[in-house]
């Protein structure tokens, strides 16, 4: 934890000499070796951040700034996830410069400890975050909303400041090979979102859907033996059970696997190749009824189905039309402007609406407001 102390006047990195008297932060700090220049890992309380890493650049040219400008609409949600998460949320260190004289005093600078020891940074330096300015926004508005978080701590790395282009190189080189992990992997890592949790309970608990899904990848190879991806799964799945009450993990993933076990009877190509009759790349080659579009749309029919009833008899027979459906992507008279865009199926919020529509008319289930909206657009449009 940081506290105010009389700088003393030992040696600092080779930039110039602290005065003896200006006041400073002290850290336990690891003095590390990168690229032939010193670097230093420590911790803030989190009281600190805002206080020390201030964002003023948002107003600038990007040409004069050293980082991105900040996405507001993602602050509010990583903040949430420090509030509704105080045991267990997790944030990886900052990454910052500073522009200061600093002084890093070694507890043994004969030893084995000789990188070990205190860093001393002026009041008066300015910090410019590197990679991490979203945590910092989210870590200022958590601390307003709970400022016993201010106790707690997060790691910082820190760079010597060696001016705006030195800055906007590190910004650049730290983000080069950044590559977010695939939607269906983060789903299947993720313990403690509900939904995450009933549509893995789901898979788990059937043979079918743990043969057709691929639990890691969130794009299918052509030669893949999955129809579908998790994400697309856990996306229908969501729409299905929207808004239909309180269920606990258990229940509700029952409830879903019902309902797309049920679904599953409907579509005989599902079944083939579960049973290895037909590979995967011919039915999604093939059909419109193997792509994560028809599931979601399946799982918004479904929805309705269910705020009817919870009868699986219903279910049946309701979705009986399934199976004498044309599902064909050569079926462009049906499906192009709907499913498929330019010969190739889309999954736009738009299409998705308008693909649940003719489920929904071939079920015979009227269409609520929005969907007839929606679908006059769409019969304007062909016209």
């Amino acid at each position: 934890m940081a506290t105010p102390a009389n700088l003393r006047s030992e040696t600092p990195l080779p930039a110039s000499k602290v005065p003896k008297d200006s006041f400073g932060y002290v850290f336990p700090a690891i003095r590390g070796l990168q690229a032939g220049r010193h670097f230093y890992v420590t911790m803030f309380p989190l009281r600190l951040i805002p206080r020390l890493f201030l964002f003023d650049e948002e107003e600038l040219q990007p040409a004069l700034r050293a980082q991105r400008t900040l996405n507001k609409a993602r602050i509010p949600e990583i903040a949430r996830y420090i509030l509704d998460n105080p045991r267990e949320y997790v944030f990886s260190a900052l990454t910052a410069s500073v522009d200061a004289n600093i002084l890093f005093d070694s507890f043994d600078s004969s030893g084995a400890t000789a990188h070990i020891g205190q860093l001393t940074i002026p009041m008066s330096a300015r910090f410019v975050i590197n990679d991490g300015q979203h945590r910092r926004a989210a870590i200022e508005q958590a601390l307003r909303e709970n400022p016993e978080l201010g106790d707690e701590s997060i790691p910082i790395v820190l760079f010597v400041d060696l001016g705006l282009e030195r800055c906007q190189q590190m910004f650049t080189d730290l983000n080069r090979y950044a590559i977010r992990p695939s939607r269906s992997l983060t789903i299947l890592y993720d313990q403690r979102e509900s939904g995450a949790r009933i549509v893995k309970n789901l898979v788990r608990q059937s043979s079918l859907w743990t043969d057709l899904i691929e639990m890691e990848r969130s794009n299918l190879s052509a030669r893949s033996r999955k129809l579908f991806t998790l994400s697309a799964l856990y996306g229908a799945t969501k729409a299905l059970l929207d808004s239909i009450g309180e269920l606990t993990v258990d229940d509700a993933a029952k409830l879903a696997r019902t309902y797309w076990g049920v679904a599953a009877e409907k579509i005989p190509e599902w079944k083939l190749v579960h049973e290895r009759k037909v590979t995967a790349g011919d039915v999604r080659r093939d059909f419109i009824h193997s792509h994560g579009i028809f599931l979601h749309a399946l799982g918004k029919v479904g929805n309705t189905l269910l705020r009817d009833s919870r009868d699986i008899r219903s279910w049946r027979r309701k979705l009986d039309p399934l199976s004498t459906m044309d599902w064909s992507r050569t079926n462009s008279q049906l499906w192009e402007g709907r499913a498929i865009i330019g010969g190739r199926v889309s999954k736009t919020s738009n299409c998705v609406a308008l693909t649940a529509n003719v489920i929904k008319t071939t079920l015979g289930i009227p269409l609520a407001p929005e969907e007839l909206r929606i679908e006059t657009m769409h019969e304007r449009g062909m016209s």
